[in-house]
């Protein structure tokens, strides 16, 4: 399994253009890119689908497990892992500390959003 480097996870965390792309069908076209909010919790990267489980990204990169992010004004190739569990206090705890001044704040770290959580990997 691949990481990021510490200088990139840098990047990615301190800026909030993040864009998502899972792939379509086909695996290797990208859908089109949707903003999301991300934050980074021990290392790893974690975005949600603000419309929880439909979301078409959220969909696309369940089924796919792989697609594109560009953040910080450079594209990576990702794979994406469904996430559950006590991991996601943290990272509830991060996106308050990140996004604590926006009225999205709290759909964000509802059950909903929650259900939609990704871990954004590099691909190797």
């Amino acid at each position: 399994m691949s990481t990021w480097t510490k200088e990139r996870l840098h990047e990615i965390a301190t800026t909030d253009d993040l864009h998502i792309a899972p792939f379509r069908e086909d695996g290797t076209t990208t859908g089109t890119p949707t903003w999301i909010w991300s934050v980074v919790v021990d290392g790893d990267l974690y975005v949600r689908a603000y419309n929880g489980t439909s979301s078409r990204w959220y969909r696309a990169a369940s089924k796919q497990k792989a697609g594109q992010i560009t953040a910080a004004g450079k594209t990576n190739d990702v794979t994406f892992e469904q996430v559950q569990g006590e991991v996601n206090d943290q990272i509830d705890a991060a996106y308050r500390l990140k996004y604590a001044s926006s009225p999205y704040l709290n759909p964000m770290i509802g059950d909903r959003a929650r259900a939609a959580t990704v871990r954004i990997l590099p691909k190797s």
